[in-house]
């Protein structure tokens, strides 16, 4: 059973993150040669005060 795990930056909308699921499980299963119905993705959203970049995070970044 394939299992993927993608982490993102909170601020996508429902639909990007329906889109995003469909997308990879296709993908997943396509490229593995396995079952749609065994396909799992797991989107974890990380608010960007909580994402690092170069030393600061990523809401300070996007704020100067």
């Amino acid at each position: 059973m394939p299992f993927v795990n993608i982490t993102i930056i909170e601020g996508r909308t429902a639909e990007q993150k329906e889109q995003l699921i469909h997308e990879v499980s296709h993908t997943v299963s396509n490229v593995l040669d396995a079952s749609i119905e065994t396909v799992r993705v797991c989107i974890n959203e990380i608010p960007s005060s909580h994402w690092g970049i170069a030393g600061e995070s990523v809401y300070k970044r996007n704020n100067k």
